[in-house]
């Protein structure tokens, strides 16, 4: 088991267990100062059926009070209709401010039981139990919670911090191959971000990771979460160091809308618009073709997509984009990469450089 640990401001801190079979041992949960012995895990209507059993079992044998509440399983569903479902539920359920939340789900449970804790009661503790490779490696640390509005993705959240995160790698070992690559989108990312060591390491192991061997993806998680940590204590609000962590994600999420929630994964959509950005990069005259390269590389490696798989409607694009979090007029504030591990923040790019970006990453109509 490794632990890493996230200290903030103020004295605040809180520690991230990691290790292949957490839920069957109990050691790392005497470090955890639980307010009280009441929660409730959330989580997804399939996951309720594949672990949440197990995971309540483990915290009703140690003494804990643990209901269990699902929701809809899928992007479309991270959203304030289903944020009230769980304040009522939780109310019903006669949760009170010392209670706590266990995320217990990927991408979409992390943001969604982080935004419910954040403001259920103005705000009580959650702890994150990440079951994908993508939560394990980005969403579940950091504090960042959000859902989404018709308008676009995590346009409504907060920064509000887990009092602990829990990965028990044992759950990847059930993770569908499409939802298991895409969490390594945001590997890929963080070791573009850090440079050529991880990205070395990505190269030279990308068998051993895409086969989901024990040891290898053990340390891909924990030096996905050190890189991430090492941001988040500097810039726990992205006041600006912590906006290179959106790299790719400009892009990606105006396609990821733009299709329609739940048609591209997350991660294939961080990819892909990892690939444009690349691209972006060169025609800026900030990045290289040399670079540009060994991010084509490395996403193919992993199974990664560099396209998406069908047209994309312009103006539903440039919707999304104009709607993005980081707009400033008619120009959208990008992270792009100079070289391996020097991330050049707040680029402020206009429609006709993502126009000439579009026809390498997808095809489009309108």
């Amino acid at each position: 088991m490794r632990e890493i640990v996230v200290s903030l401001s103020e004295g605040r801190s809180y520690r991230v267990f990691i290790g292949p079979s957490l839920f069957l041992r109990d050691d790392w949960l005497q470090e955890i100062p639980f307010p009280s012995r009441r929660g409730v895990i959330l989580t997804n209507d399939l996951l309720k059926v594949l672990h949440a059993e197990r995971v309540q079992r483990f915290f009703v044998q140690r003494g804990y009070a643990v209901d269990v509440v699902a929701v809809p399983d899928g992007e479309e569903h991270k959203n304030l209709a289903t944020v009230e479902k769980v304040y009522h539920r939780l109310l019903a359920l006669d949760l009170d401010r010392k209670s706590f939340i266990l995320a217990l789900g990927g991408g979409v449970i992390t943001d969604l039981a982080g935004f419910v804790a954040s403001t259920f009661l103005r705000g009580i503790a959650y702890y994150q139990i990440p079951t994908s490779l993508l939560a394990q490696v980005d969403s579940s640390v950091g504090g960042k919670t959000g859902v989404n509005l018709e308008e676009g993705k995590n346009l409504v959240g907060t920064f509000y911090q887990p009092s602990g995160v829990f990965i028990d790698l044992s759950f990847l070992e059930t993770l569908p191959e499409r939802e298991y690559r895409e969490g390594l989108a945001e590997v890929a990312k963080t070791a573009f971000l850090e440079g050529k060591d991880f990205t070395t390491f990505l190269l030279e192991h990308a068998e051993d990771i895409l086969g989901r061997k024990g040891t290898v993806l053990e340390e891909v998680v924990a030096r996905s979460i050190a890189f991430k940590k090492a941001v988040v204590e500097k810039d726990e609000r992205e006041g600006g160091l912590r906006s290179i962590l959106n790299y790719g994600h400009t892009i990606g999420h105006a396609l990821e809308k733009a299709m329609g929630y739940g048609v591209l994964r997350h991660g294939e959509a961080v990819s892909v618009g990892m690939r444009g950005e690349a691209f972006l990069a060169c025609a800026l005259g900030i990045g290289t073709e040399e670079v540009y390269a060994i991010q084509k590389t490395v996403l193919e490696k992993l199974g990664l997509p560099l396209r998406v798989p069908q047209k994309i409607n312009l103006n539903a694009f440039f919707s999304a984009l104009w709607r993005d979090k980081k707009r400033e007029g008619q120009k959208v504030r990008c992270t792009l990469l100079a070289d391996l591990g020097k991330p050049v923040t707040g680029v402020e790019v206009e429609k006709a450089a993502i126009l000439k970006v579009l026809p390498e990453i997808c095809e489009v109509e309108g």
